[in-house]
């Protein structure tokens, strides 16, 4: 992968990014972000969780879509491949996955201001590298050729997977509370499809998925998202593993926490 583009804009964004990334990976050793079972309320303001979710990933379109669509390669076939597999993570992650939300009524909002902030920021940057990226193909990589070189296809058999693990997990959790009954107990014990072996299957399918991506766009930028999400997801999914031991005593003593029979 080349260090630059000579950009001066784009490369000292992607520099700010990586620096993002190495915040976020320490900050993990000492909290989680506030927000679900997690959420304080000792910082600040929080929202509903459908509109705190909708803002935080809202940039990921919007900022992607206008970075992309003023590129001279807008309409090649690899550029646009590559545009169809972002919208499709985001059509998930921005606005379907917020809107599917089953919150129990009247509790109260559970997503802090902080975590949307911080989010706009890393959604914002992401969809600008990426974009831009796309669109402008500074390294003469994305022609048609692409479609067929192994690390695209493989890296996008990786991604799919991932993603596939990711939505499966989702459903399951999202379908634990009755959405005729959404009052009924607030947490239960998620079971079938990779709940089978990890307490966190959709953090491992959002890794799978974002190492898939740095793979098949063979790019930096793949590799700020995947560390970010990394710093975040790792160190939450170990907290959200013990959460579920103390609170539920008969909670599977096999289930790992977020690799299957490892850890």
């Amino acid at each position: 992968m080349h260090w630059y583009t000579g950009n001066t804009v784009y490369d000292t964004v992607l520099t700010a990014a990586f620096a993002f990334a190495a915040f976020v990976i320490v900050g993990g050793f000492f909290a989680q972000s506030s927000y679900g079972r997690f959420s304080s309320t000792n910082l600040g303001f929080n929202l509903n969780p459908k509109l705190g979710w909708w803002l935080m990933e809202i940039p990921a379109t919007v900022v992607f879509l206008v970075f992309y669509l003023t590129g001279p390669n807008r309409f090649e076939p690899a550029s646009l491949a590559l545009a169809a597999i972002w919208l499709l993570h985001y059509a998930n992650r921005g606005w379907y996955f917020p809107l599917a939300i089953r919150q129990v009524p009247g509790k109260r909002s559970t997503f802090n201001a902080s975590v949307i902030v911080m989010g706009m920021l890393v959604t914002s940057m992401h969809g600008y590298l990426n974009g831009a990226l796309f669109s402008h193909d500074w390294f003469g990589r994305y022609t048609t050729e692409w479609l067929t070189d192994p690390r695209f296809l493989v890296g996008l058999v990786v991604y799919l997977s991932g993603f596939a693990l990711l939505l499966s997990s989702e459903s399951i959790v999202r379908n634990l509370r009755d959405k005729n009954n959404p009052g009924a107990a607030e947490y239960r014990i998620p079971f079938g499809g990779g709940f089978r072996f990890v307490t966190s299957p959709a953090y491992l399918g959002e890794l799978i998925a974002w190492a898939g991506f740095a793979l098949l766009t063979w790019a930096l930028p793949g590799v700020v998202i995947l560390l970010i999400t990394a710093g975040n997801l790792i160190p939450r999914a170990f907290a959200t593993h013990r959460w579920y031991q103390e609170k539920f005593t008969d909670y599977p003593t096999d289930r790992k926490a977020l690799v299957p029979y490892l850890a």
